[in-house]
């Protein structure tokens, strides 16, 4: 079975994180996994990137980074004409589009095409206009799309409402944000021991995008940090000059770090004391998951439906309505009483490993890929432990299991 992975470029995003995790991962264990993308930069290629062998169209003499989704749909279907894919995996929501196009543009040779949903469906950041379209586009890739994955239980149920009412053609499958190499590192890792006279150092971490409003971090520390406290933020992206000015008008500029991107973010985590999540939707933040396996104290907000599950309704993290910057304040502002346990952190941390969702994904795609053209998929549990007979999975990868 061959899996097709299509990205728009190197460029740090969660997302991106996951699928090129899972296509390393499939490749070592003998998976016939090739990787579109369609320009070859970004920070992640020095690392994720480093010597993963991908396709690559030949680039225009200017840049093609304004518009990488339409330059992707032109590209994409020579190379799925020429390596006939059995399957095409969509990483995330930001790449449904392409995935519809696909699907137009190819007609019936076009392969099946199974999507992540990486972001939460509800979007109640949205005004009602945009939200009834937003909500017309999602039921209309619930026509073209022949497969859907949650990341986390309960979220299946949200697909269904606005993509696929009524159908089975989801299944849930934990975001595998972590290896177990990195778990274990990760609950190894030190925590400093500070005096209340030290102050306390909070840390965010993402693209410095709208999506994430770190300008609501940085107003809710300027309202509620002690003089002492830092907050540094990892990650780069284009809010980072307006973010910036912000921690400069408010006074808090000496105080505040944007670090830009770090390739390993989550190495960060254990010299920090809070973990700052205030983002205005979600899907399943893999930044999350890092921090509950350091053990960190976590202040989100409640960013999608999976949040309230992840911090276990609260006793993993202070859960604050989303866009709320006088909550985010006033629990940054308790933060001296946050606590966590550390092994019921690292045990719900531990539920998204990267080697156990991978085999779940095999299990996923050769199941949609044997189904009959219009016929019902049947959802695959990761449970399960036999492969589909048509299109084995390695050995290796079930016996590491």
């Amino acid at each position: 079975m061959r899996i097709l992975t299509f990205l728009h470029s190197f460029e740090p995003g969660g997302v991106e994180r996951v699928a090129l995790r899972l296509v390393r991962q499939w490749r070592e264990v003998g998976v016939d996994a090739p990787l579109f993308v369609g320009r070859d930069d970004g920070a992640m290629r020095a690392g994720l990137g480093e010597e993963l062998e991908r396709h690559v169209p030949r680039q225009p003499a200017f840049s093609v980074a304004r518009f990488e989704t339409l330059w992707m749909i032109l590209t994409l279907p020579a190379t799925i004409r020429r390596l006939r894919p059995d399957l095409l995996f969509c990483a995330g929501n930001s790449y449904t589009v392409v995935a519809v196009a696909m699907k137009l543009r190819l007609g019936r040779a076009c392969p099946s095409i199974v999507a992540k949903i990486s972001n939460d469906l509800e979007r109640r950041d949205m005004g009602w206009p945009m939200r009834m379209a937003y909500r017309f586009w999602l039921r209309l890739q619930g026509r073209f799309i022949d497969h859907f994955v949650a990341m986390a239980p309960g979220l299946e149920r949200e697909v269904a409402a606005y993509i696929r009412p009524g159908d089975a053609a989801i299944t849930v499958i934990p975001n595998p944000a972590l290896s177990l190499a990195q778990i274990d590192r990760l609950r190894s890792v030190e925590r400093p021991v500070r005096r209340e006279a030290d102050g306390r150092l909070f840390v965010g971490i993402g693209r410095l995008v709208r999506q994430k409003n770190f300008a609501l971090m940085i107003e809710a520390f300027a309202q509620a940090g002690g003089p002492h406290d830092q907050l540094l933020i990892l990650g780069e992206g284009p809010d980072r000059a307006a973010l910036g000015a912000l921690a400069d008008r408010l006074g808090v500029a000496s105080r505040v770090t944007l670090a830009g991107y770090v390739p390993d973010p989550a190495s960060c985590l254990g010299h920090a004391d809070i973990f700052l999540l205030s983002s205005d939707y979600e899907g399943v933040p893999a930044v999350l998951l890092e921090a509950l396996a350091v053990g960190l104290p976590v202040i989100a907000t409640e960013s999608s439906r999976a949040i309230r599950p992840l911090l276990d309704d609260g006793a993993l993290g202070r859960i604050v309505p989303a866009g709320d910057r006088h909550a985010f304040a006033a629990a940054m502002a308790d933060a001296a009483h946050l606590t966590q346990d550390a092994q019921a952190s690292l045990a719900q941390a531990s539920r998204f490993a990267l080697e156990t969702a991978s085999l779940a994904y095999l299990r996923t795609f050769a199941a949609v890929v044997a189904q009959p053209m219009g016929g019902d998929i049947t959802p695959v549990s990761m449970a399960e432990t036999g492969p589909t007979p048509h299109f084995p999975i390695p050995s290796t990868m079930t016996s590491s299991l």
